[in-house]
């Protein structure tokens, strides 16, 4: 299939000034700075590999305002100098004369990365690249170089500066990991092997009815498995007396405005979405089985059961094509951690699996599952958008910029 838009491989970067937006975000312990995850660090290796010849300048963010972990990115540095073979230089400084200064000192084969660039308000804003392009952040860095390359698929779905801005005043490629990601999700949206089954759990309901909708609309999943507060949604809108405090749930993640849509696609597809036949319930600490027919009781419905537990991982494990997001329960406790755990592992045994979302990644790491499914995205929320039908803002920022400097490489 011939993209849309240009790869490194379109560019000879040795020798060339190039500035590249990585996807740096990692879970840091707020009191000691230190990262405790590395995994985002590492996944962009091959591009920083790729780019060893180059004069390398690295825009990341850590976390957002108001948040404990919203930091600067000096630990990144550090850690990164461990992992690349480059040397990596830090700059508590974005766009100012320091970084200017810093950036034109850089020399070829190093790496300099710069501040936390949501330490600029107008990161955050939501624009298009030709707004974008405007800001003090593009206008001052876009002179000192002669590449733009975006591997952060992570912030894909938004269109801050740092994502998009460069985009339109500057020869733009996607790095390899983008690249990957972009492939993988086009294969899944494209036709993969059959059966290909959807399972989406999690506190995000809306998002994951968005994916129900477009994927079973164009025949992109045969079956949908729900579970957590995604098939609480369902359960009720199909008529299941769920309980105060699970509603309260609903109404705390803010999925009471997806009741009819989730009506509507039962009565549109039926039996082509599976919901739990038996909830675990916290009571008072203690996992509490019981049927669907047997609620509503005053426990939190705190995972699914057994027997859907069992009827779930026999699709999954039969499956040509799983695609996975969010956990079946509060598996952070160890009571409740059967269905997702379960789950986890009959989709190592599907022919092609992908894993997203942050918690369901963080399970699998935990299990020590990581390495056998076919792919883990990194960006849980850009691969709901994208799987939703929605186009990520940062892809067709690149597509443009394809349009528009194509004939200058």
């Amino acid at each position: 299939m011939k993209l849309k838009y240009l790869t490194m491989d379109d560019f000879d970067v040795d020798g060339k000034a190039v500035l590249v937006r990585l996807d740096l975000n990692s879970p840091m312990d707020p009191h000691t700075g230190k990262i405790l995850d590395d995994k985002r660090l590492w996944s962009h290796t091959e591009t920083l590999k790729r780019l060893e010849k180059a004069k390398t300048v690295v825009l990341a963010h850590q976390s957002r305002p108001g948040k404990s972990d919203f930091t600067t990115m000096e630990p990144h540095a550090k850690l990164l100098n461990r992992i690349v073979r480059q040397k990596v230089t830090y700059i508590d400084d974005i766009f100012g004369s320091s970084a200017r200064r810093a950036i034109e000192e850089t020399e070829v084969g190093e790496v300099l990365l710069l501040e936390n660039v949501r330490f600029y308000s107008e990161e955050g804003l939501e624009q298009g690249p030709e707004e974008h392009a405007k800001t003090h952040l593009v206008s001052n860095l876009t002179p000192h170089f002669d590449l733009f390359i975006n591997d952060a698929f992570g912030s894909a779905h938004r269109s801050h500066a740092s994502m998009v801005g460069f985009t339109h005043v500057i020869p733009s490629a996607a790095g390899k990991l983008m690249e990957k990601e972009i492939s993988i999700l086009d294969k899944v949206m494209a036709g993969s092997d059959q059966p290909r089954i959807f399972v989406l759990g999690g506190t995000k309901t809306n998002d994951a009815i968005d994916v129900i909708k477009n994927v079973l609309s164009n025949d992109v999943a045969d079956r949908v498995l729900v579970s957590g507060v995604v098939a609480n949604v369902f359960l009720a809108a199909s008529g299941v007396d769920i309980g105060t405090k699970n509603m309260q749930l609903i109404e705390k993640q803010g999925g009471l405005d997806g009741f009819p849509m989730a009506k509507a696609l039962l009565k549109k597809f039926g039996s082509r979405i599976a919901m739990p036949i038996d909830v675990a319930l916290n009571k008072k600490g203690k996992r509490f089985e019981v049927k669907i027919d047997a609620l509503p009781v005053r426990y939190p419905i705190f995972d699914i059961g057994i027997e859907s537990t069992m009827a779930f991982t026999d699709e999954i494990k039969n499956a040509g094509t799983v695609v996975l997001n969010g956990a079946a329960g509060v598996f952070e406790e160890r009571d409740f951690a059967l269905g997702t755990f379960e789950i986890l592992e009959a989709a190592t045994k599907a022919k092609f699996a992908v894993i997203s979302g942050g918690h369901s990644g963080a399970a699998m790491r935990k299990a020590g599952l990581e390495k056998k499914v076919a792919h883990m995205s990194t960006g849980g929320g850009a691969c709901i958008v994208s799987l939703a039908g929605r186009v990520l803002p940062a892809i067709a920022a690149l597509r443009n910029s394809t349009k528009r400097f194509k004939s200058k490489r």
